[in-house]
């Protein structure tokens, strides 16, 4: 079950304003028939060693700060979630939304303010993505819950799968769920007080700039100061979503090397600001599976998350 939150720190006013909207049914008829009719979006891609290569500079795990850089070779498995640097929708500048995020598998309006929420990952280890390789991404909107409707406070809860498969496979290599909500910091129970392993990094306005360039993700809250504090209500730009959850998985990797995952399972909690340093924690439940979880400088809970082995 997807959680959401109120920021604190947002003002009264605007809180009214980005979460009391009246729905008209006109736009209430939109959004049913959206719900009644899913889209399907095909996407293929290669993974190329330049792409690859790009999000290794730009990971403080790979960067070659911490230890020796060592460059992707082709035919090599793609890393654990480096997927998310592939397979966007190619959409003409005039044809985003209004806060700049792509229109594909996404409500109709009003319903246009769209944050990342979690997700589940499974990887086919025996069938991984090569560096290299061509593949396709298949999405689909698996489930949508209409809330808040009846309190002013309208939100749609939208389920994506998506299967990467390679090409010339039958057998899908990556299988994902994304978690988006279309319309924040609370207490996050159960965050352990110690951990096994952990790694720091800040995450500044360059590292926005070309983590957004490398997903082609033009949404305003990770670019634009002016949008994210007059229209969004947030103090500053915020941390992508997908590269705070590419973090936990890098950090668990970067103090286990040779790991293996069949599973990781995350959910964003709260807001993450640029310029306020990251620690994601990892601590092992067992052999097989840990818990991971990251903390900003103001002991903010950004995002938690679980892995399991493929044992």
């Amino acid at each position: 079950m997807i959680r959401t939150t109120k920021f604190r720190h947002i003002p009264r006013l605007v809180q009214t304003r980005l979460y009391s909207t009246e729905i008209s049914p006109a736009q209430l008829s939109a959004l049913d028939k959206w719900i009644g009719s899913p889209n399907k979006l095909i996407l293929s891609d290669r993974l190329s060693y330049e792409r690859v290569s790009d999000l290794y500079i730009t990971l403080p795990t790979r960067d070659g700060m911490q230890r020796p850089y060592e460059e992707p070779q082709e035919s090599q498995p793609l890393p654990y979630g480096h997927h998310f640097g592939f397979f966007h929708a190619r959409t003409p500048e005039a044809l985003l939304k209004a806060d700049g995020t792509d229109p594909e598998l996404c409500p109709p309006d009003p319903f246009i303010r769209r944050m990342w929420t979690g997700g589940r990952i499974e990887w086919n280890n025996a069938n991984p993505l090569l560096i290299g390789a061509k593949a396709a991404s298949t999405a689909t909107v698996g489930s949508v819950a209409k809330k808040g409707f009846e309190k002013g406070k309208p939100m749609v809860f939208v389920n994506m799968k998506i299967d990467i498969t390679m090409e010339g496979k039958s057998e899908p290599s990556v299988t994902e769920t994304r978690a988006h909500v279309y319309l924040p910091p609370s207490q996050v129970k159960d965050v352990p007080t110690t951990s096994h392993f952990s790694f720091s990094f800040l995450p500044g306005l360059t590292t926005l700039f070309r983590f957004s360039a490398l997903m082609f993700n033009a949404h305003h809250i990770h670019l634009d100061k002016d949008i994210t504090q007059i229209h969004e209500g947030y103090p500053e730009r915020l941390v992508h979503g997908p590269l705070t959850a590419m973090m936990l998985l890098e950090a668990a990797v970067f103090h286990n090397p040779g790991l293996k995952l069949k599973t990781f399972e995350y959910r964003a909690t709260n807001p993450l600001i640029v310029n306020r340093k990251i620690t994601i924690h990892g601590l092992w439940n067992d052999r097989k599976s840990a818990k991971l979880w990251c903390v900003d400088e103001n002991g903010v809970v950004g995002m938690v998350g679980s892995i399991e082995k493929d044992v």
